[in-house]
């Protein structure tokens, strides 16, 4: 079969707007239902973060009441366990995008931290947008689509349809008013056509070869639509 990258943040902390840091690093669910079902197809997994950094788990995400209960929180726990290309990363700069048949970011506050701001995230995205592969982004993880930049300076995901984490949803969360700035008023504001469904339920924009997801619920759809793209 072939090979899919994780572009997967090696934060963990986030900055607040006061300065402080909460701690976070990437979601349990956007990174074990993706690669769960991969692994299931038949392909490969390669994880690369900035720098090689070998990324943390956002330890909220991996409570019950983000899992269903206490028997979800278990088996993600133990496909995270199983997910060993996660503890031997690539560093981007290293990432040969030839080499894969898709590419996929799964989320966590992680991304809005070094993904964000990172410039080769952004090219690397960049360059899987234009290539035609399938690109997978899910929930907080389109804050590296922030990074992206043409030869003109402008971003190439302008103009496309896509969602991600809400303000609404950072609100129930707790984090609208604590964060520096908000994930859907930044892609509005770069030229993307935001599409929000209701919070916290799976819901998928697909516009040509970019699928994203808005929400955590949204991870294992939005596998299953790449593996569709794949054939």
């Amino acid at each position: 079969m072939s090979k899919i990258l994780f572009v997967v943040t090696g934060a963990d902390q986030w900055t607040l707007s006061d300065g402080t840091k909460q701690p976070t690093g990437f979601w349990a669910e956007e990174a074990a239902a993706p690669y769960e079902a991969f692994k299931a197809a038949g392909h490969e997994v390669v994880v690369a973060t900035p720098g090689g950094t070998v990324p943390t788990v956002d330890q909220r995400s991996l409570a019950p009441e983000f899992n269903g209960g206490q028997e979800g929180a278990d088996r993600v726990a133990g496909v995270l366990g199983s997910f060993s290309e996660l503890r031997h990363p690539i560093p981007l700069d290293d990432v040969d995008l030839d080499d894969y048949a898709a590419v996929f970011c799964p989320g966590g506050h992680g991304p809005m931290e070094d993904l964000a701001v990172d410039p080769v995230a952004g090219g690397l995205l960049t360059r899987a947008l234009e290539s035609g592969k399938p690109l997978g982004v899910v929930c907080h993880g389109p804050a590296a689509l922030l990074a992206a930049r043409k030869e003109d300076g402008t971003n190439p995901f302008a103009g496309y349809r896509l969602t991600g984490f809400t303000n609404a949803e950072e609100a129930q969360a707790g984090f609208a008013d604590k964060a520096k700035w908000l994930l859907q008023d930044r892609l509005v504001e770069f030229g993307a056509d935001f599409q929000e469904g209701e919070p916290w339920a799976p819901y998928l924009i697909v516009d040509r070869n970019l699928v994203t997801g808005q929400n955590p619920a949204s991870s294992a759809p939005l596998a299953a639509e790449l593996l569709k793209k794949l054939g």
